[in-house]
Formats: C-alpha cells, sequence, structure tokens
C-alpha cells in the first residue's frame, strides 16, 4: 500500500423541501451483529426483482471502462476508472451521445470527480470536484453552469456521496463530520437547507490505519452505501449510529433497523452494512473492523437476509436466472445508482460471448449478448424494484 495523506484515505473510502411518500417498511427489525450461524435460503434474483441489460455502443470516441455515474429516464452517464476526466453521455438504450471533459485547473473545469449526480428535469450533471471540495455543475452538452463550495465549516472534507432528492436539493452525506453527517444542499449555491442528525453516542471511522516512520497506510472494507433509496424515500446509514434510519417526509428520523451489541461497548467493532433493500428482502453485511497489514487481508464479514414474510434471518446464495446454470450473482456487484432505488453492476462483454457460445445464456441476456462483439463495452445490468 501507498503513503498518503489522512484527506486522501477518506477518498478511498467513498469512494427545504422533504416530499417523499410514505415510509412502507415493517416495524423495526434488531440484528445481532456478532451472530454468523443461520438456516441457508437460495435464491433467484429475478424473482424479487427486475433486471434490465443494456449495452453501450463501442465505437472509436466510445470506448469506456464502465463506472456507471447515473442512470435517469432519458440518459445513462458513465465514467472511467482511471479518472482521465472522460465523460461517455449515452441515451437509455445505450446508444452513444456525447463524449465531455473539462478536466483542468481553470474556473469552468474540474481537477478530478468522484461521482455525477444527474439532474433530468433541470437537464444538468453535478460533478463532485472533491479535490477543489467544491460541486462543479454542467449542462448535458457539456457546458458550465456554476460551481459552489462543499460545506467548510466543522471537521468536515467532502461530500462522499450525493443523490438527486428533488428538484431544488441534493442530499449529501458528509463522511468526516463528526456530529451531522447528512445534508440536504441547494442545487442553486450550495447552501445547508437541512441538516439531518443521526443520533450516535461517538463518531467511528469505519477502517483502520497503521503508522510508520514513512507515512501511513490505510485499509478498508470497501465500498458501502450510506445513503439508500427505497419506496420514494431515503435510507440513512451512519456507521456510528446503532440504528439505520428511513427519512421521512417531514424531515424526520425513523428507526428501519437497529443493532445490537451497541457499537460504542465494542472493540473491535462489528457495523452493519446495507446492501440491497426489496420490498420482501433486506440484504446485509456484519463486517468486523480489523485487518492485518503483514497479510493483507481483514475485515471478515457475515453475509445475511433479513424476509419480511417468514420475519427472520437467513443466509443466503442468489442467482442470476438469465443464465441456464447455477450461476451465483454477488450482491457486493450492486451501487445505488438513484432516487428510484435502482441499482447498477456490469458484465464483461467478452466473457457474456463466451458464455453465449457455449449456450450458458437465457432470456433477456441471451438477446443483448447475441448483438455484442468479445470487444465491446461492458453491459449494465441494472437492478429494479418490482412495480
Amino acid at each position: 500500500m501507498k503513503t498518503i495523506t489522512i484527506f486522501f484515505l477518506f477518498i478511498l473510502l467513498i469512494t427545504t423541501g422533504c416530499k417523499r411518500q410514505n415510509q412502507t417498511a415493517d416495524d423495526l427489525i434488531t440484528v445481532d451483529i456478532t451472530k454468523n450461524s443461520y438456516p441457508k435460503k437460495e435464491l433467484i434474483l429475478q424473482d424479487f426483482m427486475d433486471v434490465e441489460y443494456i449495452p453501450l455502443e463501442t465505437n472509436d470516441d466510445f470506448v469506456n471502462q464502465g463506472f456507471v455515474q447515473a442512470v435517469g429516464e432519458k440518459f445513462i452517464i458513465v465514467a472511467n476508472y482511471r479518472k482521465d476526466g472522460d465523460i461517455f453521455v449515452y441515451d437509455r438504450t445505450g446508444r452513444a451521445i456525447r463524449k465531455i471533459n473539462r478536466q483542468g485547473q481553470g474556473g469552468e473545469e474540474y481537477i478530478s470527480f468522484t461521482s455525477i449526480t444527474l439532474d433530468e428535469e433541470n437537464n444538468e450533471m453535478f460533478l463532485n470536484d472533491h479535490w477543489a471540495r467544491k460541486i462543479k455543475v454542467y449542462d448535458l452538452e457539456g457546458n458550465f453552469k456554476r460551481s459552489f463550495k462543499q460545506k467548510q465549516e466543522g471537521n468536515t472534507q467532502f461530500y462522499g456521496q450525493i443523490f438527486n432528492y428533488d428538484k431544488e436539493n441534493l442530499i449529501c452525506y458528509d463522511e468526516c463530520n463528526d456530529d451531522i453527517p447528512f445534508l440536504l444542499v441547494s442545487k442553486q449555491n450550495g447552501s445547508i437547507t437541512k441538516e439531518i442528525k443521526t443520533p450516535f453516542k461517538e463518531k467511528k471511522l469505519f477502517f483502520q490505519l497503521l503508522r510508520h516512520e514513512k507515512g501511513t497506510r490505510m485499509a478498508g472494507p470497501g465500498m458501502y452505501s450510506r445513503i439508500t433509496p427505497f419506496n420514494g424515500n431515503w435510507i440513512l446509514l451512519e456507521p456510528s449510529s446503532d440504528t439505520i434510519y428511513t427519512l421521512m417526509p417531514d424531515c424526520s428520523l425513523r428507526p428501519f433497523i437497529a443493532r445490537t451489541p451497541p457499537i460504542h461497548t465494542m472493540d473491535p467493532g462489528f457495523y452493519l452494512v446495507l446492501k440491497l433493500v426489496s420490498n420482501r428482502y433486506y440484504f446485509m453485511e456484519s463486517i468486523k473492523n480489523v485487518y492485518d497489514f503483514s497479510k493483507e487481508e481483514g475485515f471478515p464479514r457475515t453475509y445475511l437476509v433479513y424476509d419480511t414474510q417468514e420475519k427472520d434471518f437467513f443466509r443466503y446464495i442468489i442467482y442470476n436466472g438469465d443464465y441456464s446454470y447455477k450461476k451465483e450473482f454477488y450482491m457486493s456487484m450492486l451501487t445505488p445508482i438513484n432516487s428510484k432505488g435502482e441499482l447498477w453492476a456490469t458484465l464483461n462483454a467478452f466473457e457474456l460471448c463466451r458464455d453465449y457460445e457455449k449456450g450458458k445464456l437465457k432470456g433477456k441476456l441471451k438477446e443483448v449478448t447475441a448483438t455484442l462483439g468479445e470487444d465491446d463495452n461492458r453491459v449494465i445490468m441494472l437492478v429494479k424494484h418490482k412495480k
């Protein structure tokens, strides 16, 4: 691992109106996160979620690594993992529209970005320029419109996660804030329109540091979402809190899932992470905050799911029903992508073509793969709640 500053550690870790519908989740659920023995349940992803496959057009100008930034009703925004500043705009079917790059040091340019938030209603995209601690706003043609600073006061660094909340506001997560990690932020000037405080005893940072004479090494458990859209509301996960909350229409917090034992009583700590919330199943991970730097391994975890019909916890294995054999699907592949609660993963075109030739695909995935070449861009797998 490289020597890095404390500021850069947080980059690696994250990578007014309250107008949402009523909460529809069941009553408060309590999870014993130290327990690791559960009965096993086998599930087919398509039985409880809808799945759409979107092949991204490939041409001389549109070759990319498939790092999905936004999926809307009309547009898809994709970038590269290598942070070269390229932004690829596709229509909703995956047809290439334009490539944008405004990377630079000028006032209308971005140094880099960790995420792009799409606002189709206003034809805008919000780039999280973390090095500058600013949000840069462009239209979908790449024209600069405005920029504004992220929150500067208090113990803060930059916004780690940003979603399009409503017509006027973004909802943001501030990783380093000791008191108020969730914020509603004006799209026009970045002013704080609402501070959302999730109760916790003391701030806990979910990673391990090893300080030595040459610098500092860091290890974290990987990406997980602090903000999860679900049924028109927002589920808020602050690792320091013993409760995961739902943000209600009046901006109050309703307890959704509670953990036991309390986080502040544990050393090392165990953290509860949400991976996917559906109408029936809540998929979670219990992760122990330990890491062996000499072996470069750690953060052991227990994968569990709560079944709201059976009202019990299970270990699970999930299969993708668009394969002709039991192809396991891993929840770690999925990332929430928009306010509708859709999640994305990508599939490698070469591997899909290989499976197609061997007769291992069926259904919609087989139809899409029939149009692919081995060197094409990755295929977006969009996982959506059943209507």
